[in-house]
């Protein structure tokens, strides 16, 4: 006598009841991320979620159309350690870009052998016979069509907080921190330098010094101190104070770097990703006081 037929695998069992199933036909869920989005509003319009919750909810379905090559920082604006560098040259560099984390090359820029903690760079000052190289850290490389649920998954696993970019034909296109991620789910993650916007742009300070934010517009800090504000190049024009300046250094500007300009005395104050936040601004009579 033959073996019986093998059991069929029971069906998955629908524990919604009679009324969710008739609810349900009448209004079908969503069929597109737009419909979803739409439907999270309807949501918050009848007090069902509140408005941060509905803001975040929409990230996070918007977020899965989005690539690392999306957020990343630009190759241009990567802050590099060189692994040829001397200890007496990157002390610098860590402490004023304010980094956890670089990037090492050896050779070219595009040559990334590595990933150098900053707090690693300790254990130099008290083992000064250690190498560099000793203390680097596993690069990951991800593509730019990555997508950010995927990395966002990854930097969760692997416990990596950065990543090198790489476009399509392998060159390294620019890097991608997990606050990066994280920002397009719950908006920028401020630290000790960011004010709110509510609180403005331009701060008078107490040592008659201004802190300005660096995506100020060129007319309005002109008008708060009441000057002609140009740069030296008259065919060039800028929208924000911060363009401004990055080109009258000529370079991405670094924290700790100053330069004046029609009167003005700029130190950058904090920079994020390759772009300037806060300016400390003085007038040039009382600069000697102001910095």
């Amino acid at each position: 006598m033959s073996d019986p037929s093998p059991a069929r695998p029971l069906e998955k069992e629908d524990r919604r009841t009679f009324l969710q199933k008739v609810a349900e036909f009448i209004h079908p869920g969503p069929d597109s991320a737009e419909e979803l989005i739409e439907t999270l509003a309807e949501a918050e319009d009848n007090e069902v979620i509140g408005a941060d919750a509905r803001v975040m909810l929409e990230r996070v379905i918007r977020m899965a159309d989005m690539t690392a090559g999306d957020v990343m920082v630009a190759a241009p604006r990567m802050d590099l350690i060189d692994i040829d560098a001397p200890f007496a040259a990157l002390l610098p560099l860590v402490i004023n870009t304010a980094h956890s984390r670089f990037p090492v090359y050896q050779g070219e820029r595009e040559n990334i052998i590595g990933i150098l903690m900053a707090k690693d760079l300790l254990k130099l000052q008290g083992s000064p016979e250690l190498s560099i190289r000793t203390l680097l850290r596993p690069a990951t490389f991800v593509p730019e069509s990555k997508g950010l649920n995927d990395l966002l998954r990854e930097f969760r696993g692997n416990r990596n907080h950065l990543a090198i970019v790489i476009d399509e034909f392998g060159r390294v296109a620019g890097l991608v921190t997990i606050e990066d991620v994280l920002e397009q789910i719950v908006g920028e993650i401020e630290d000790e330098f960011d004010i709110g916007e509510d609180e403005g742009d331009i701060f008078g300070l107490a040592d008659r010094t201004y802190r300005v934010s660096g995506d100020t517009p060129i007319e309005r800090v002109a008008e708060v101190f009441a000057l002609a504000l140009r740069g030296s190049d008259p065919d060039e024009s800028f929208d924000t104070i911060g363009g401004l300046i990055a080109h009258e250094m000529g370079h991405v500007p670094k924290r700790g770097e100053h330069v004046q300009l029609c009167g003005l005395h700029f130190v950058v104050l904090h920079t994020k990703g390759g772009a300037v936040r806060w300016f400390k601004v003085s007038r040039v009579e009382d600069s000697s006081t102001g910095t």
